[in-house]
């Protein structure tokens, strides 16, 4: 199964590590150092064409993604309970 992310974004189940609030979790410097090297390694997908309320951490064959989304965690976390995800 998939989560839509929006804008025509979708990530399969089984790949989600985790739903992130980003205002919340950005909070700890090791969340922004964390997404800060992120960016530089290239790893981060931007689907938001808004100001991005969540980020979702999902494994990739060769390591991580994050995609930053203007969806709220609430939302995705109602959307990925139907598949039985947890939200961190």
């Amino acid at each position: 199964m998939y989560l839509h992310l929006g804008n025509d974004t979708v990530i399969r189940k089984d790949d989600i590590i985790g739903i992130f609030d980003i205002e919340g979790s950005t909070v700890s410097r090791k969340t922004r150092d964390f997404l800060a090297n992120a960016e530089k390694s290239g790893i981060i997908v931007n689907v938001s064409t808004e100001l991005p309320k969540s980020f979702v951490l999902c494994r990739e064959k060769d390591g991580y993604r994050i995609y930053i989304c203007q969806l709220s965690p609430v939302t995705l976390i109602k959307r990925a309970s139907q598949m039985n995800i947890s939200a961190q």
